[in-house]
């Protein structure tokens, strides 16, 4: 057992990287695209609520409801402008008031035409879609606004259903949407209005874009069209090119931000006692929520197990889990049901759970551009927060990057270290519980596969025949 453990400063980087020249895609490159006047910012102390803004009576009402008292920087820059009809490109930290920005204009335009399939929201993952479509209808609710959300891992017949009804807005994934563009019968989008890509370098950034440039040939070119995010990537500008007709740009923040009220911390450690050095945290902010982001799925699996085994209310969400079960995680976390959520990049973008208060980035993410999302889960909508990254001997050269890419250097998060060597021996015994639960459980998986392949010109296939010849085996078996 060792004493006292003292582990080294992280080495700085005296000049910039010159890696990160792709991280910091120029905002000026938007050579298409006119600013917006910078005049709207100042704007803000007379310009106070939605109504001066354009947006009308029953939609202000709404706001009210939903204790949206004033609006945000980058509602006050492109809502007007979304009234005026214009093409939009905001850029604006996480946790702005982005949805509302492109939510209201639209709600807005569909009290003025009223019709079916008026407007399309695009997001990159399935749980941003369904917080999107809660919003809408909250706003909506006052008018009857119907949105169907169409994103993969649910039964396609009742998504199917749900677009025979023709509802106003749809929020989809890509690939789900594709798939009912070409499989659902009297489906199209010929009489869009709107396109929306909420997070859209990540639509890009995760291979969707065959998916977009598909959407994008089957829905009029006489539209309104509105790209939002975080963060630009070079091929968003590629998009832009492509989709937007004269755009505007509404850009609250330049460069890469992370919101003000945000502590930022990191933890230069080794590799092997990253284990012990989490549980060491949970237990100093004991009381606080936690959003903990790994790499993969199975490392989130894992360290769920562990905390388990710790006494902790850990709960997983990753892509590897069914659709039902990644919800009723979030909704079990969203509820204060469980204080500590284990998650992958799947939840870094979007997602908005008011009550966390401590994100970790126990494993660094690869992207500088990833960091910027995943800290954006806490210190939302004015309120304070703190981000802490582990950084073991092997990502010194990434955790430089972020630096570089936020602009700051980032404090050392105080930690007693022989207070946390004291907690070896109990997380190594918990590790080990934790890779045996994830074995066993891999082996079920397999179990019920060979189980389920063994039996493929069987039961699996009499199951299947029966719906191909409508039950007639049946009949034959039973005589």
């Amino acid at each position: 057992m060792r004493t006292k453990t003292t582990f080294p400063s992280i080495p700085r980087a005296a000049d910039p990287l010159p890696e990160c020249a792709e991280d910091m895609a120029a905002p000026e490159e938007h050579d298409s695209a006119t600013e917006a006047p910078q005049s709207a910012v100042p704007e803000e102390e007379e310009t106070k609520t939605f109504k001066d803004l354009g947006v009308t009576d029953v939609l202000c009402e709404a706001c009210d409801q939903l204790r949206w008292t004033k609006p945000t920087k980058i509602q006050i820059e492109a809502i007007p402008l979304a009234l005026q009809g214009r093409d939009i490109i905001g850029l604006a930290e996480t946790g702005s008031g982005k949805t509302g920005a492109f939510a209201l204009p639209i709600l807005n335009a569909l009290l003025e035409t009223p019709q079916r399939l008026f407007a399309l929201v695009l997001t990159p993952t399935r749980e941003l879609a369904f917080q999107i479509s809660e919003q809408f209808e909250a706003l909506g609710s006052s008018i009857g606004v119907q949105s169907a959300v169409i994103v993969g891992g649910i039964d396609s017949m009742s998504q199917s259903l749900a677009l025979a009804k023709k509802p106003h807005i749809i929020i989809a994934t890509p690939g789900r949407l594709i798939d009912h563009l070409e499989n659902t019968k009297g489906f199209n989008l010929r009489a869009l209005k709107y396109l929306v890509m909420d997070e859209a370098d990540r639509i890009l950034n995760m291979d969707f874009e065959t998916e977009v440039d598909k959407i994008l040939k089957v829905i009029p070119r006489d539209r309104k069209t509105f790209l939002f995010s975080a963060t630009m990537t070079k091929k968003v500008q590629k998009l832009q090119r492509a989709a937007l007709k004269n755009p505007v740009k509404c850009a609250v923040s330049s460069k890469y931000q992370t919101v003000e009220k945000l502590q930022q911390y990191y933890l230069f450690i080794p590799s092997k006692f990253k284990d012990t050095y989490l549980v060491y945290i949970l237990n100093e902010l004991a009381g606080n929520s936690f959003m903990i982001f790994c790499s993969t799925c199975n490392n989130t699996q894992r360290t769920a197990l562990l905390l388990r085994n710790l006494g902790f209310t850990a709960i997983p969400l990753h892509g590897q889990m069914s659709q039902s079960k990644r919800l009723g995680s979030l909704n079990k976390f969203k509820a204060k049901a469980r204080s500590i959520l284990l998650a992958t990049d799947v939840a870094s973008r979007g997602l908005d759970i008011p009550h966390v208060d401590v994100v970790v980035n126990f494993d660094i993410p690869t992207h500088s551009k990833d960091y910027i999302h995943r800290v954006g889960r806490t210190a939302r909508a004015g309120r304070s927060g703190k981000a802490i990254t582990f950084v073991t001997q092997y990502d010194v050269e990434l955790f430089q990057r972020i630096e570089h890419l936020i602009g700051k250097k980032l404090p050392v998060f105080p930690t007693q270290d022989d207070e946390v060597m004291m907690l070896t021996e109990r997380v190594t015994e918990a590790q080990r519980f934790a890779r045996m639960e994830l074995r066993e459980h891999g082996e079920k998986k397999k179990r019920t596969r060979e189980a389920a392949g063994d039996n493929d010109d069987m039961e699996g296939a009499m199951g299947v025949r029966n719906k191909v010849a409508g039950g007639k085996m049946k009949k034959r078996k039973g005589r």
